[in-house]
């Protein structure tokens, strides 16, 4: 636990100097804290000569405790407001900025952590991260600082003072410090368990509230609250028992005030009457005891505060500690703009170390040239891409574009020149131009409806009544499937970059919008690297090249006649998918050369 707290005060940053600063103004409010009771104590035992039949004690003798006593006051009043506003402030800006730190991080982790991280549970650690250190720093330094010093290093002051009283201060002190030790040791674990629940519930209830449509449509909404009101009573199960051990600790703590204020002005009055120790001391010693106890308490909060707090720390941290698989190198070149040339030089890659994803793949492409890439599901065709514009690197062999090779070019400008069009549309809740200018943050109105207009995308604009202002709603659900996907294809027509990427690109389009988008695609591919992956062999009859995956491995590769020709695998893809589509298969030549050309020539005219 220690070494979280101490991370997180790592975490200050640039404004460690102001802690400092503040950390000084606590020990100076600590040391007069000391100050006031030791003054008061000494004007007591000025006062008390006169009761003991002593002269009356000169203003010379008084006005000096007194003064030094107002300036005590003075300082703390002083000191205090200083501390106040600035550990806010400091507390305000350094949540936020880490936020943000953590916000980005999370950007740059590779796809692999996000789909195996639920986006719920990953918004949950930011938030209840942040608002935990928010609350440690803000309380740390805006009380518990000077608390610490207090007890810690003032209270062995006490000993110089008296050192019976002082040794029985510090001897009551030391077993409440032992008595919350031992609630830590008991709940430690039990707390960790109430996080995971924490965690369970925001994922759970994160999960429902993105999939309202499925939810509603096969009636699971009392499935879902039950299910919900199962995970609130394991938390609530496992929580209980930590509050009853803090409760009892608690309680410990407060009792103990009394019983140290009993126990001071007892030990003190056996002393006085053996002229041991004299009036103001006891009532220094008393003073001493009731606001230690009251700095105990604050320290013993504080220590639960942190405790509480020590397991969503630790998810925070995990998540921060987690590298991006894929980063710069320190040297890493500005790739410019490219001119499109890729070559793929016996690349492996593997997703868990076992099984290739894709294995001793090795081809070469040449400016504006467009490669289909076929194949079955999970045959490599999306892992081979995403090593393109390194979602991931490969384990063995190298990816050039242009001669260079991917990993010594900045990620940023490597991806500047590639766009890539999703199977799914992936738009932001935000307007039509916010999801455009993703492609291009600069561009104009005008440059946005040239790219909705090649994309076939100007009927949606036609229906929007704020036009490009128009809200899509979370993930666009306020558009059809065909339009989310022609809009994130204008998206990639207006980044206008050197390669691109269409991975099952026309997949959402009903048959007659995809021929329009089709002709938009085949000009917008003139002059630049495509890439396609496409399950519906008649889109890219028209390929220069067509490589087909079978496990990893490029199998067979050659452009459309050639492969349907060559009668293997993708002859047999092919042949599979026009007899599914035709009801009058005894139409179709099922084998010999003659056969397969023909074949060819049905898809093409298809």
């Amino acid at each position: 636990m220690l070494s979280i707290y101490l991370r997180v005060m790592g975490q200050l940053g640039p404004e460690k100097r102001l802690g400092i600063f503040i950390a000084v103004a606590n020990v100076l409010l600590a040391v007069a804290a000391f100050g006031e009771p030791v003054l008061f104590g000494k004007i007591i035992d000025v006062l008390s000569k006169t009761a003991s039949g002593g002269p009356k004690p000169g203003w010379d003798e008084l006005v000096p405790l007194l003064l030094g006593w107002a300036a005590f006051g003075i300082f703390t009043i002083a000191a205090g407001v200083y501390v106040a506003l600035n550990a806010d402030k400091l507390a305000h800006r350094r949540r936020l900025a880490v936020m943000a730190m953590y916000f980005e991080h999370a950007l740059t982790l590779p796809v692999a952590f996000h789909s195996s991280t639920h986006s719920g549970r990953v918004l949950k650690v930011m938030l209840e991260g942040t608002s935990s250190m928010w609350g440690l720093w803000l309380s740390f330094f805006r009380d518990h600082c000077a608390s610490m010093v207090a007890l810690f290093v003032l209270l062995p002051f006490t000993l110089w003072l008296n050192w019976q009283m002082g040794l029985l201060l510090v001897t009551l002190v030391v077993l409440f410090g032992l008595l919350t030790a031992f609630v830590l040791r008991k709940t430690e674990q039990l707390q960790g368990t109430v996080e995971r629940y924490h965690s369970d519930l925001a994922e759970r209830a994160s999960d429902a509230l993105g999939n309202v449509p499925v939810i509603q449509s096969f009636t699971r909404i009392e499935s879902e609250v039950r299910g919900l009101h199962l995970t609130i009573k394991s938390l609530l199960e496992a929580q209980m028992p930590v509050l009853s051990w803090w409760a009892i600790a608690t309680v410990a703590t407060r009792a103990s005030a009394t019983l140290t204020v009993l126990s001071i002005f007892t030990l003190g009055t056996w002393l006085y009457m053996r002229g041991l120790t004299t009036v103001g001391e006891i009532v220094t010693f008393t003073s001493f005891a009731t606001m230690l106890i009251g700095r105990l308490e604050q320290v013993v909060g504080f220590i639960n505060f942190i405790f509480m707090q020590a397991p969503k720390l630790r998810e925070f941290f995990d998540v921060l500690d987690t590298l991006p698989q894929v980063r710069d190198k320190p040297d890493g070149k500005d790739a410019g703009r490219l001119t499109g040339q890729v070559g793929f030089n016996d690349v492996s890659f593997s997703y868990d170390g076992k099984r290739p994803a894709v294995l001793d793949v090795s081809f070469e492409v040449k400016p504006g040239e467009t490669i289909a890439i076929v194949g079955s599901t999970g045959s490599g065709k999306s892992t081979t891409l995403g090593l393109l514009h390194r979602a991931f690197d490969p384990q063995s062999g190298f990816i050039s574009v242009d001669g260079m090779d991917l990993r010594d070019l900045t990620l940023v400008s490597l991806r500047r020149n590639i766009g890539v069009v999703f199977q799914e549309p992936m738009l932001f809740a935000r307007t039509i131009r916010e999801n455009l200018q993703v492609g291009k943050p600069d561009a104009t109105e005008e440059e946005m409806r040239v790219a909705l207009d090649r994309a076939q995308a100007t009927e949606i604009m036609a229906r929007q009544t704020d036009g490009l202002d128009t809200m899509v709603g979370e993930r666009g659900r306020t558009l059809s499937g065909g339009e989310r996907q022609r809009l994130s294809i204008a998206r990639a027509l207006l980044k206008d970059p050197p390669i691109l990427i269409l991975d099952e690109a026309t997949s959402a389009l009903d048959a007659a919008t995809e021929v329009k988008l089709q002709k938009a695609l085949d000009e917008v591919m003139k002059g630049r690297t495509t890439f396609v992956i496409a399950h519906r062999l008649a889109t890219i009859r028209n390929a220069t090249r067509i490589l087909v995956f079978e496990q990893g491995r490029v199998i067979e590769s050659g452009n459309f006649e050639e492969l349907v020709a060559h009668g293997g695998r993708f002859a047999a893809l092919a042949r599979a998918q026009y007899l599914a589509g035709t009801e009058a298969k005894d139409n179709v030549p099922a084998d010999g050369e003659a056969g397969l050309t023909g074949l060819a020539a049905k898809i093409a005219a298809s």
